[in-house]
């Protein structure tokens, strides 16, 4: 129902609208081409529709400000890691005493106690370690999988995302294993280490546990990265019952379900995996990531790291759990994400829903909504993916361009990878009224 040629054309004219409005940004970038790889210190903040990079000033709750002095709604909030919003007030507060007093010591604060009784609390799992990254978190925890199961290799979904963990970048091409596109470099072909299936398909999911050679499933609770996709009824139910069947242990990534409440999807909807991991969002913007397991892996863990070879064995780290994430997380996890928090940011992301379904409905557009707590995306396809192929066949990446530079051009950052919104504890009901007029209004431009 769009036209192409009027499409191409929008998106043209939203860009020159944003170099117009951004000569600072565009000056520096320039500038950090001749010493940052890429002109940015890490290459993911290419993926803007502009053309250049926005370089940010400061953050504020749920606004941020770039160089040239323009305020945005921020709902792409670091792509999660600032779920918390910008410089929680009981976060800058934790993080100015701690530097005070030293940031790391490879040594135990009392911090790390409460945080690792928080989490069980939250999640179930009565035993902690901590760690800078969720990529991180997940490498340790697969290493720990393979160490108690003796197996070689772990399954993943379609389209998954769990950081730059090596073996989670496989797909699927025609029902046939291989790695995925753009993974640079890879160390062996990760079709050797790792099995990988469609979320929500149990058959094949059975099929690849059956010759018991899998060390664990590492899963998200919903698929995230490739816009949300739903567990269909009883998905998970039969996901653990296949792995305890299988002797496979159950590795849930909460680092972006985390949305879904203080507790994730595992406290929400009383999910039992046998480790968790999670990252990004629990230190309000500190690196700083958890992994948790089970009393029964952490008996079958007992004993095998030997003391004077534990700093050596592929898991931690000098900077891992370093009294500045943990001071962080305390502060995060007391009095920032928490149950109240969510009790806010969940209607707000409904109001935020509700408003795309309402300009869809309006304009008779085959698209849709989804939405996981405080997590909306829309999509430009008329009926919701059941796993990662579907969804990737359902992209529109110029649509999505225009979308993206249309809302940046008019005050609203949202998420480039795709249409993500997410709503902080610092927004308000007049913020999200802005993106449904802003979304409006850029879906009138196409149509008219």
């Amino acid at each position: 129902m769009i036209d192409r040629e009027r499409l191409r054309a929008a998106l043209s004219q939203e860009r020159r609208r944003f170099e117009a409005a951004h000569p600072r940004s565009r000056e520096l970038y320039e500038r950090a081409r001749r010493s940052l790889l890429g002109g940015v210190p890490m290459n993911w903040m290419m993926r803007w529709p502009g053309g250049f990079p926005l370089f940010a000033e400061r953050g504020e709750g749920a606004h941020v400000y770039d160089v040239d002095g323009h305020r945005y709604l921020d709902l792409c909030l670091g792509d999660t890691g600032a779920m918390a919003g910008h410089a929680p007030e009981r976060g800058v507060a934790a993080v100015i005493e701690r530097v005070r007093g030293g940031v790391t010591f490879m040594l135990p604060t009392e911090d790390a106690l409460w945080v690792g009784e928080e989490l069980t609390r939250r999640f179930g799992l009565p035993l902690w370690q901590v760690a800078l990254t969720a990529t991180d978190a997940n490498r340790f925890a697969i290493r720990l999988a393979r160490l108690v199961t003796g197996r070689p290799k772990i399954l993943v979904f379609n389209w998954c995302y769990h950081g730059s963990v090596d073996e989670s970048f496989v797909t699927l091409d025609a029902g046939v294993a291989k790695s995925r596109p753009g993974n640079l470099g890879p160390p062996v072909d990760p079709t050797l280490t790792t099995k990988v299936v469609e979320f929500n398909d149990l058959p094949a999911l059975e099929a690849a546990l059956a010759p018991r050679d899998v060390a664990c499933v590492l899963a998200e609770p919903a698929m995230t990265n490739v816009g949300i996709i739903h567990p269909e009824p009883g998905y998970h139910q039969a996901l653990r019952e296949l792995t305890r069947r299988t002797g496979t242990l159950l590795i849930l990534d909460e680092t972006h379900t985390l949305c879904a409440g203080a507790g994730g999807m595992t406290g929400r909807d009383r999910l039992d995996p046998d480790v968790l991991t999670l990252g990004k969002a629990i230190a309000s913007g500190v690196p700083a990531a958890v992994y948790g397991v089970s009393a029964q892996v952490a008996q079958r863990i007992e004993g095998q790291i030997r003391l004077e070879e534990s700093d050596t064995g592929g898991i931690g780290g000098t900077l891992a759990g370093n009294a500045l994430s943990l001071a962080a997380m305390r502060a995060t996890l007391a009095s920032v994400l928490t149950e109240a928090a969510f009790a806010r940011t969940i209607p707000l992301a409904e109001r935020l829903a509700q408003g795309v379904l309402d300009v869809i409905a309006d304009k008779r557009l085959p698209w849709i909504v989804k939405r996981l707590g405080c997590r909306v995306e829309y999509w430009f396809q008329p009926t919701p993916p059941r796993n990662g192929s579907e969804a990737t066949a359902g992209v529109d990446a110029e649509l999505d361009a225009y979308m993206h530079l249309a809302a940046l051009n008019r005050g609203i950052l949202m998420t480039p990878f795709h249409n993500m919104a997410l709503v902080a504890p610092a927004a308000g009901a007049a913020d999200i009224d802005l993106h449904t007029r802003v979304f409006g209004e850029s879906v009138e431009a196409l149509l008219a």
